[in-house]
């Protein structure tokens, strides 16, 4: 076993203090800066989806072709980002892999508020919202049945298993973290503790039926991973479009999504590694892991932008061929290169331990990571539809300030709900991680 998982000279009672740490002391200032600036953002983004309801969906700039505007885009990059909670908590936890120990708590709460944040999407999409029960599989006195051949029914429910899925990990293995808090707090923490941990005592019955249950979550959990974004691929794969007809797509979406996911968890672990001093419980070697890991599912989605370029010359279809040519000459191929020069040239830095252990380019490139993929739905979706086969319907896609208020507002959101959580409850399992200490100390 690996001894660097836990550095210096812990006794379990410290590490349980180094452990609550973000919980029990006074928050350090970038912290009040995340939630100042993510309760602005949040604030503004509660404002463009009043201007969608009132005004309606003429505030987007969406139009004939682009009829998915960077709702779709934004709606596949958050479902993306999910997956690196799941997977962690789920494969790795299947591998037997120590080291997911101080990363999952931080990546499941991750997972929790970029689903929520896709889940908006198409729920102002639909222009009206209130409707949004039409889509799930019930009969109604309109005869209304969803189309069970579509893959947009198929998200709806891809979606909502994810979402119950991830939430019930991030739930369970807080408890045994709860009720340690619930003994050390007083006055309205020890109440929602108490309420929230379910009579956790710790007894071997307790334990036993746990780690039961968590083995069982983790085993329905991973083919989760794979099929939510495989489903969501279908939406793209099923169409007739140029650049979506494609029956890689489902692979193409499960290796960018967990790409995408592992960008942002470094995105957000660096940092609140640093703000929280927290070095000692995720070492340099917890960030070579997800580097390597964000390396290979990188390389997967480099090899598939080069193949998509083979399969439109190869086929001999000209629509398929002339889509490739605009992505590349276009108006929008400054958007097209730049996702080539992140996610293909740059991700090979990761190749050489100098570049992916200094952790100054990691964060950098894991910031231009989540660009690069912003980047790639773009080219999906909007280039895509804006030059479809007639050239006589080619329209280009202009972006309004509501489109970027809403983009811009769940990212608030998400980092808004990230610093609450960070402050009610453990970012790092601590019941994990003192099982994980004793089995490197042999006890």
């Amino acid at each position: 076993m690996d001894k660097d998982l836990i550095k210096g000279e812990f006794t379990e009672k410290g590490l349980i203090e180094e452990l609550l740490k973000p919980v029990e002391k006074p928050p350090p200032r970038p912290w009040w800066v995340v939630l100042a600036v993510g309760g602005a953002l949040t604030l503004a983004w509660l404002y463009a989806i009043l201007v969608t309801f009132l005004r309606g969906l003429g505030t987007w700039g969406i139009n004939q072709p682009v009829a998915w505007g960077y709702d779709i885009v934004h709606f596949v990059w958050w479902i993306g980002i999910g997956h690196a909670g799941t997977l962690i908590s789920a494969i790795l936890v299947l591998m037997r892999q120590n080291w997911r120990d101080s990363l999952n708590r931080l990546t499941e709460a991750m997972t929790l508020f970029a689903v929520l944040c896709a889940a908006t999407y198409p729920l102002i999409h639909m222009g009206r919202a209130q409707n949004f029960y039409w889509v799930f599989p019930y009969p109604n006195t309109l005869a209304m049945w969803p189309q069970y051949k579509s893959p947009l029914s198929w998200d709806v429910l891809a979606i909502l298993t994810y979402l119950t899925i991830s939430t019930l990990f991030l739930y369970l293995g807080l408890i045994p973290d709860l009720a340690l808090l619930r003994e050390r707090s007083a006055g309205w923490r020890k109440r929602l503790y108490g309420w929230l941990s379910l009579g956790w005592t710790g007894n071997a019955r307790h334990w036993a039926l746990y780690r039961a249950v968590y083995v069982l979550l983790a085993g329905l959990a991973t083919p989760v991973v794979i099929s939510v974004h495989s489903v969501v691929s279908m939406d793209f794969a099923y169409g007739v479009v140029p650049g979506w007809h494609l029956t890689v797509f489902p692979p193409f979406f499960a290796a960018g999504a967990i790409y995408s996911g592992f960008a942002m968890a470094l995105t957000l672990i660096i940092p609140l590694r640093r703000w929280y001093r927290l070095e000692s419980v995720i070492t340099e070697r917890h960030l070579d892991w997800m580097a390597k890991v964000t390396l290979a599912s990188g390389l997967g989605v480099a090899y598939i932008y080069l193949l998509e370029i083979f399969i439109a010359w190869y086929s001999g279809e000209p629509a398929e061929w002339a889509q490739q040519l605009w992505r590349m000459t276009g108006p929008y191929a400054p958007f097209y290169w730049a996702m080539m020069l992140i996610n293909v040239v740059l991700l090979q830095t990761l190749w050489f331990p100098r570049l992916r252990q200094n952790l100054t380019w990691l964060f950098v490139f894991s910031l231009l990571a989540n660009v690069g993929m912003w980047l790639e739905r773009f080219v999906i979706v909007v280039i895509s539809l804006s030059h479809d086969f007639l050239p006589g319907s080619f329209h280009l896609y202009q972006p309004t300030w509501v489109d970027w208020t809403l983009f811009l507002g769940t990212i608030g959101f998400f980092l808004f709900g990230l610093a609450v959580f960070i402050r009610l409850f453990p970012p790092i399992a601590v019941a994990e991680m003192v099982h994980l200490y004793h089995r490197l100390r042999g006890h």
